[in-house]
């Protein structure tokens, strides 16, 4: 396998993106098999567990909707509980999807076609969980179309001023958007599906999504122009997404919070996450449906640099909090900043330092990029600390400019059980994706091989193959 890892393209010159030499046939091959084998049971057990977590949610959003709020661990003056840390996460967690299949399509970065439909799923589903919890959030869920520009009976109107109503329309929008890109990028795959499938109903089904595509050459310029005109609109939606969720902080005047360094940090963090999270699915997945000649070390070692990256940057940034606190002359900043290193939430603060600063830095050593279990235990690792940096961030209310209304928030049950059921939700979407969705873009990377390039000529993989062989 390592001499397959290191050896070069004859045409590129530079590490091929899928191993062996494939050809077009092995790559459909390879991605169809999961979707068209007979034996589910491993599937089936990792859906079961996925639909039992699922109805954990059900039953909990069900007896908040019973009983309200108050069965959460909300008080004064924390009136922000777990339901925003675990929006904010999740959101978080979807940005990986657009940054892979947008930014670096226009950068024309060719190792994204294998990693990306995963991206894009997980972008897909992470929104959606991302958008139970402000909606429960609310309390009265019934009245929730009141926060719509809609003229209604009552003549109410949303406050266009209130960034929570930018959340509306930013996450709403981004998921349109990458639902739109995830569906376009699809439309050839379906098509080849269609064209494979033993039975009717999945040739119909297939059928109505692929849209009649014949892979014809007006066919393919259509949906090049399509493809490029929604990564154009996705990409302002990496950076103003998550700038916007940071403003539901960073435009209150509470210490902790109102800081011009948010925005930025905030979207350094969802990539982070986002790339973790990928490479925590992508990694098992692999595996299991034997991709490893298709998903390559090579293309995990590129997300394990762009997680270091994007994880120094979220370093720097809470040393910049730390250092700005201290710098503005604030007694209620800084002190808001030296009770998160010291004070009731300490260990929360250490452990997020420890996984999202500590964690990156071993992937400066090669070795460490390119092992698996490694890239996987590490990815784990980031997640949980990104995790603790919304918490942390939330938890500032609980000490606010009256000390005499200070009190430690702790999460009840319900709290624990919805953040729980938000990955029961995940999980059930993300099997089902991988049972009936090509979880690799079958057209892209067909697209990226040598056989691609217009000066390929087969014996070129020939002489290179023996040449190898006998170096």
């Amino acid at each position: 396998m390592a001499a397959h890892t290191d050896a070069l393209d004859p045409i590129q010159g530079r590490a091929p993106l899928a191993l062996n030499n494939p050809s077009f046939a092995d790559i459909s091959n390879a991605v169809a098999a999961p979707l068209e084998q007979t034996s589910y049971r491993g599937w089936w057990m990792g859906f079961g567990v996925a639909v039992l977590f699922l109805g954990l949610l059900l039953v909990s959003v069900g007896y908040l909707i019973w009983e309200g709020t108050g069965i959460w661990g909300l008080q004064n003056p924390v009136g922000w509980g777990w339901a925003i840390v675990n929006f904010v996460f999740w959101v978080g967690i979807g940005h990986a999807g657009t940054l892979i299949s947008a930014i670096l399509f226009l950068f024309r970065q060719k190792w994204r076609t294998s990693i990306n439909r995963y991206a894009e799923a997980m972008t897909i589903f992470a929104v959606i969980c991302a958008l139970l919890f402000p909606t429960i959030h609310v309390g009265r869920i019934w009245l929730l179309y009141w926060m719509f520009p809609l003229p209604n009976q009552m003549g109410m109107w949303p406050n266009f001023m209130s960034p929570l109503l930018w959340d509306v329309f930013a996450v709403s929008t981004y998921f349109t958007v990458s639902l739109l890109f995830w569906y376009v990028g699809l439309i050839p795959d379906f098509a080849t599906m269609r064209d494979r499938s033993k039975t009717s109903i999945r040739k119909k089904v297939y059928g109505a999504f692929a849209l009649g595509w014949r892979g014809s050459m007006r066919h393919w310029v259509n949906y090049e122009k399509a493809y490029l005109i929604l990564a154009a609109l996705s990409t302002p939606l990496v950076l103003s997404v998550h700038t916007i969720v940071s403003f539901d902080f960073a435009v209150s005047n509470l210490p902790g919070w109102h800081t011009t360094i948010f925005p930025p940090y905030f979207v350094a963090g969802a990539i982070f996450s986002g790339f973790a999270m990928v490479l925590t699915l992508a990694i098992p997945a692999r595996k299991v449906f034997k991709l490893e000649h298709i998903i390559t070390i090579k293309h995990m070692e590129n997300m394990a640099k762009i997680i270091l990256l994007t994880g120094s940057l979220v370093g720097y940034a809470y040393a910049m909090e730390l250092f700005v606190s201290w710098y503005s002359g604030s007694e209620y900043e800084f002190y808001t900043f030296l009770n998160r290193i010291s004070g009731d939430y300490a260990w929360a603060y250490w452990i997020m330092v420890s996984c999202n600063v500590i964690t990156p830095q071993f992937f400066w050593f090669k070795k460490m990029r390119r092992s698996v279990t490694v890239l996987f235990i590490l990815s784990i690792f980031v997640n949980i600390g990104m995790w603790f940096e919304r918490f942390v961030i939330t938890m500032s209310l609980s000490a606010d400019f009256i000390p005499s209304a200070w009190d430690y928030y702790s999460p009840s049950f319900w709290d624990v059980t919805t953040l729980i059921g938000s990955f029961g939700l995940f999980f059930t979407f993300f099997f089902l994706f991988l049972r009936f969705i090509p979880m690799v873009a079958i057209a892209e990377v067909k697209a990226v091989l040598p056989q691609a390039d217009p000066h390929y000529h087969p014996e070129h993989g020939s002489e290179h193959k023996e040449a190898h062989a006998h170096g």
